[in-house]
């Protein structure tokens, strides 16, 4: 089998189809990426209390977050090391004082330690070791928090979490600093949705300026056309009307948008929607700020132009409004996305209520806009099966956009940099599994 040329399929300005559909690049992205990359696990707020676990997937590997006795939060692999079968069947929910296997009733502690093999004695003189690390349950090599969101790695090398996320970690402090306490909690309600694509489409999508005025169209028109007669009426409309209508923004408004696009493919797209209204809800919250951090401080945080922060390869984060989506691929065509909302701690009801109108208006399984961009990356998964061209274009804006120390910043916003700049990223993560493993793909 030949060995794939990384250079070949991952060109400046095309990338080719394959990265999209084929089945053994998607599993050397889960080794090489997914399994090795730091991985969002989840917040500290949905393991309040010990015995308190949120399970989830990294990678192709199902995953525990479990909070200790002694407040310390473990990311364990969810699996029984004696069966294999997994301990924890829920998304979420109280373990107790330990795990326990549904199957022969091993059980363990909440840091994985094995705790209790029911009929120990018939393992005397056989190899079985409590003190051998294989008979408890497996924790992930490395695990970290940035102001209470939890990441792990399964790999032991690599950048810590603050190399990782780089400047990218403003995803977060943009949300905590909109909090007159500088903490938020999560909404105890996912949405999940499942993607009939790949999982780069989504985050492709996410900071490209070009296709909101044409995928999102009718339903920008339409928000607008009512936002209108009530302003006409009523002198002013919801701001959650604004949510909808601003998608439908000329082409020349996209374009005056910039994104900035940094190492290790994380990315963020510059506010545009004009978020900071003057009614008395917000001048409220902005005061709240002011006395929390003083004059200055609050006008840093609140002047800050974000609309979406890109985590590479699977977060969305829009700080905002305090939503994350967080993609969990299931294969080379499905991807799993968990959309989660955060309450800022301290912060008037009305904000939070304003907030949650985005996420069901604009992020959630029902809305419009939601539905128009899964039937887009659906249109693509199909069309990318077709042998009618091999490759996938990302000329737009090739060699106009600026770079200042690893910085790609789009003096178009509807440049192709974003795409440009993720799969350089993913090419980077991918160069070592090629030097050690060959794949077959026709790349003709």
């Amino acid at each position: 089998m030949p060995t794939i040329d990384l250079d070949h399929l991952v060109q400046p300005d095309r990338v080719h189809r394959s990265v999209y559909t084929d089945p053994e690049i998607f599993d050397l992205e889960m080794a090489q990426i997914f399994e090795a990359a730091w991985v969002y696990c989840g917040h500290e707020s949905q393991v309040k209390e010990p015995g308190q676990f949120q399970t989830l997937q990294i990678g192709r590997q199902p995953m525990v977050m479990v909070r200790a006795k002694d407040g310390q939060i473990h990311v364990l692999y969810n699996r029984c090391p004696h069966r294999g079968v997994q301990l924890c069947g829920s998304h979420s929910g109280n373990t107790g004082s330990g795990f326990v296997c549904p199957y022969h009733a091993w059980s363990f502690h909440l840091d994985g330690k094995v705790r209790a093999i029911p009929l120990i004695q018939g393992y005397e003189g056989t190899n079985l070791n409590t003190e051998d690390p294989n008979f408890s349950m497996a924790r992930a090599a490395r695990v970290d928090n940035y102001r209470g969101f939890v990441f792990a790695s399964l790999s032991a090398q690599g950048p810590s979490l603050i190399e990782f996320l780089g400047d990218a970690k403003v995803a977060f402090d943009d949300m905590c600093d909109r909090s007159p306490v500088g903490e938020v909690e999560v909404v105890p309600v996912c949405h999940r949705v499942v993607q009939q694509s790949n999982w780069k489409f989504f985050m492709e999508n996410q900071l490209d300026a070009l296709h909101p005025s044409v995928t999102h169209q009718s339903t920008g028109v339409s928000a607008r056309r009512v936002e209108n007669q009530i302003k006409k009426t009523q002198g002013s409309a919801p701001l959650h009307y604004h949510y909808l209508s601003t998608f439908a923004s000329s082409f020349d408004q996209w374009d005056s948008v910039q994104t900035v696009n940094f190492p290790h493919g994380h990315g963020i797209l510059k506010a545009y929607m004009g978020l900071r209204p003057t009614d008395p809800d917000t001048l409220e919250h902005e005061a709240q700020l002011r006395l929390a951090y003083g004059e200055e401080k609050a006008e840093e945080y609140l002047s800050r132009s974000i609309h979406h922060v890109l985590i590479y390869p699977y977060l969305s984060v829009q700080s905002p409004l305090q939503q994350i989506r967080c993609l969990r691929p299931l294969g080379p065509d499905k991807t799993l996305s968990e959309i989660w909302h955060f309450r800022l701690k301290g912060a008037p009801e009305a904000i939070y209520r304003r907030a949650m109108w985005y996420f069901n208006l604009v992020n959630s399984p029902a809305t419009m806009i939601n539905a128009d961009d899964l039937e887009n990356w659906t249109r693509a998964q199909n069309g990318l099966m077709s042998k009618a061209n091999d490759w996938v274009s990302f000329h737009r804006n090739m060699g106009g956009d600026t770079e200042r120390d690893g910085v790609l910043y789009s003096n178009n916003g509807t440049s192709e940099v974003v795409m440009r700049n993720q799969f350089k990223a993913w090419r980077n993560y991918m160069a070592p599994a090629y030097a050690k493993v060959t794949v077959t793909v026709t790349t003709d």
